[in-house]
């Protein structure tokens, strides 16, 4: 089929899958996925950097304490939580391309204001930033070496679904406890969390090749943005804890 087969990407027929497509559009829709997952990371870094540029150091310490202070944290996950929730109901809506785009954009904004605290952090760690940045490469290393995988084996992942949903639920009631509690899961938590970042990023980079359709870089686009962002989260505090030790 010619590339110019649909007036527009996300007119195509909602039952086609990328991978049963002609090999012009599946190309298409892969390098339009990426590219809207690229432009949503510069997008975060604009954010985080008028962020900090506005507020200045003392500004971001005030803001970060206030949203993490106490319960207020728990309040901000939930926030999260549901935002995210909206966010992909949005980038999945079939009939709406705005919406679609509108979904990753509330999501990409949201992410940047919830890593807001965590950078901050980071910088009373290590003012120069070398830990943001390093954590940055090495998420980077990390997520074109699960993507390569997937695009060199073209093998399914989506059996990783079941596994992925009993994690990441494990995960949160961990991280609800830790916050009543005050107890700390050190680092073994730390590579296990970057462990199931690692597989969000295998299951959904396989969705993309396999079970995403036509149209819906949006969508495919904000599930990468969101393996990605747990990756950099956790390989962020990763790095860290070791300037600490």
């Amino acid at each position: 089929m010619s590339p110019n087969y649909y007036e527009d990407d996300f007119n195509a027929p909602t039952d086609l899958f990328a991978a049963a497509a002609a090999a012009d559009e599946r190309a298409g829709f892969i390098a339009k996925t990426y590219g809207y997952l690229v432009v949503s990371i510069l997008a975060m870094v604009a954010i985080e950097t008028v962020l900090f540029t506005v507020l200045g150091m003392d500004g971001a310490k005030s803001v970060s304490g206030l949203m993490t202070g106490g319960f207020a944290w728990l309040i901000v996950l939930g926030a999260f939580m549901f935002v995210q929730w909206i966010a992909n109901a949005w980038a999945f809506n079939a009939t709406s391309p705005a919406l679609q785009v509108a979904g990753l954009g509330l999501y990409t904004v949201a992410a940047s204001v919830i890593l807001f605290p965590l950078l901050t952090l980071a910088l009373l760690v290590d003012p120069s930033g070398k830990i943001i940045g390093s954590a940055g490469w090495a998420t980077g290393g990390l997520f074109a070496l699960m993507s390569l995988a997937v695009f060199i084996t073209r093998k399914d992942f989506s059996f990783l679904g079941s596994l992925l949903w009993f994690g990441g639920f494990a995960a949160m009631g961990f991280i609800l406890f830790s916050i009543l509690t005050g107890f700390d899961g050190g680092s073994i938590f730390l590579y296990l969390m970057i462990a199931l970042a690692c597989g969000y990023i295998l299951y959904d980079t396989s969705n993309v090749l396999h079970h995403y359709r036509i149209g819906q870089h949006a969508a495919a686009a904000l599930a990468l943005l969101s393996a990605l962002f747990l990756l950099f989260w956790y390989v962020l505090q990763l790095f860290m804890s070791s300037q600490r030790d």
